[in-house]
């Protein structure tokens, strides 16, 4: 329970809504409350904090009709003082907002929606009639709406993957096509060995990238992900052509499972009903790919994926016929290579790449947060205290304390500026900050070590104010160079090139620094 640190984590403020509770955190390192924002519902499913220091946050409300994991139905809009701004209603017994929202730039949000198709509609779509057990299937959609007063909006654009879809099973009905000649478009019968429950797809992440105006979807249900033009309009976007990339709303790229348009088997498929897929932003390592959580549903482990989808040009993704799109290969993961099982999250969770070549990882069914250092060792690890029964003791067992996602927000972050961060006492009973090493924002700054300089062609120095017992130099990829001893300045010109890593060691604490090689 609580915070363990260590080594060099991130110093930064990380926010999670626990899926039991109608709280908001935002702590520090040391598991202490910075800030807090309370709701009047539970999380449904994702929560950003805003640069203006606003939270935006999908709550869940009471709908009998349709009732899948991660439904929601309502966003909200707080201030930093926990006023509520805005609240919009998404829900009925034929439709509601479920699992994740996002903030535009131009002040819009995504949401991301079902919609009930009629049986008779979904078989005049091409459904085989077997393959519907509830009388209906859901419509996956993406709405955009602009926030109007403190209880409305407009809905300014939309897509619908029941205007891109493709079955060979009736050609007297829609949709009738060879399957494999329309990558394009979704097959309306393939279920990826699942039932035909109405909540075939069961998409769990929508995300954007501002650069390339395009929409990150996926499909938990169907282990793979879709990459959509966003610069459509709404009748471009429920056809094939229009928008800056002349696809209409058909899929731009998809990944993971290429079983799903008869571009392979089951042994070719590299998702594994994952969450939280993303683009890596600008300025950080691997910046541009992206990352996800594998959950890894029927190999019965868990990892964190980077990959790169090939392009031909910026934001256009390359395809060869009756090949599947790439990568054959990660650029990077992890696991848990001691024991699989241990690191396994069948449901939600999350990757981030952080600042510092780090990266923060959400368990999300147990609860539990890491952070690895770019070398895989945790440098920072907490476990959320607050379950359906009430917040925990410290060294209590925890359960049924699951968290859908966590992000760290950098201390020079813009929501944070003119806000108090006083640290108050963490969020857990009786907490013990014993294995915290005070890292604190202040005595963290005071005690950094510092390389210069950086790049550097022939010397770096290292500025700390503890003594050095070693340093020893990896490669980008892990492996190690060479291992200097009690010394503050190290011969670096016979490197090539490139980024490397210093692993520090001071009294019994190591610490990892990135420097470039010039």
């Amino acid at each position: 329970m609580g915070t363990i640190t260590n080594n060099n984590p991130y110093e930064g403020y990380t926010l999670f809504s626990p899926n039991t509770s109608t709280e908001t955190y935002l702590i520090d390192n040391c598991g202490r409350l910075i800030h807090s924002w309370t709701s009047s519902y539970l999380p449904g499913n994702s929560v950003y904090l805003l640069e203006n220091g606003n939270l935006l946050r999908a709550t869940k409300i009471n709908n009998t009709d349709i009732t899948f994991g991660g439904v929601g139905g309502r966003i909200e809009l707080f201030d930093w003082d926990n006023t509520l701004l805005w609240e919009y209603t998404y829900s009925s017994s034929l439709y509601s907002q479920h699992h994740d929202i996002y903030p535009l730039p131009n002040g819009n949000i995504l949401m991301l929606a079902v919609n009930t198709i009629p049986q008779t509609q979904a078989i005049q779509f091409g459904r085989n009639p077997s393959l519907i057990l509830d009388g209906k299937i859901y419509n996956e959609q993406i709405i955009e709406l602009e926030p109007i007063g403190t209880t409305g909006a407009n809905i300014v654009w939309q897509w619908n993957i029941k205007d891109h879809l493709v079955q060979d099973y009736d050609s007297t009905k829609s949709n009738f096509g060879i399957v494999m000649d329309h990558p394009e478009l979704l097959d309306f019968n393939f279920l990826n060995n699942n039932n035909g429950n109405a909540n075939w797809l069961h998409f769990n992440s929508i995300q954007y990238n501002a650069t390339l105006d395009q929409i990150l979807m996926s499909s938990r249900l169907l282990s793979e992900i879709y990459i959509i033009d966003h610069s459509t309009t709404t009748l471009e976007a429920s056809n094939h052509t229009g928008g800056t990339y002349e696809k209409g709303g058909d899929f731009l790229y998809r990944w993971g499972n290429p079983e799903s348009y008869d571009h392979g088997d089951d042994t070719n498929k590299t998702l594994f009903s994952q969450h939280y897929p993303h683009w890596i932003p600008d300025g950080l390592t691997d910046s541009g790919k992206i990352i996800l959580f594998n959950n890894g549903n029927s190999r019965r482990y868990s990892s964190v994926d980077i990959f790169n989808p090939p392009i031909t040009t910026a934001g256009v993704y390359e395809y060869i016929e009756d090949i599947p799109y790439g990568p054959t290969s990660l650029d990077w993961t992890y696991e848990d290579s001691m024991d699989n099982e241990n690191f396994y999250s069948s449901i939600l969770s999350s990757g981030q790449r952080l600042p510092n070549g780090n990266t923060l990882i959400c368990d999300g069914d147990s609860g539990y947060f890491l952070e690895i250092d770019p070398l895989d060792n945790i440098v920072w690890e907490y476990i959320n205290p607050v379950t359906t029964s009430g917040i925990l003791t410290q060294g209590d067992t925890p359960s049924s304390n699951l968290v859908f996602r966590a992000n760290k927000y950098a201390p020079s972050y813009s929501a944070f500026i003119g806000k108090d961060l006083t640290p108050g006492t963490p969020i857990e009973l009786n907490s013990n900050l014993n294995n915290c090493n005070n890292l604190t924002i202040e005595n963290y700054i005071t005690n950094t070590i510092k390389i210069y300089p950086n790049p550097a062609s022939n010397l770096i120095s290292i500025s700390y104010n503890q003594p050095i017992d070693s340093v020893d130099i990896f490669s980008i990829t892990g492996s190690l160079i060479f291992t200097m001893l009690n010394n503050n300045t190290i011969e670096v010109s016979s490197l090539d090139p490139g980024v490397y890593f210093l692993k520090i060691k001071s009294n019994h604490r190591e610490i990892t620094k990135k420097f470039i090689k010039s």
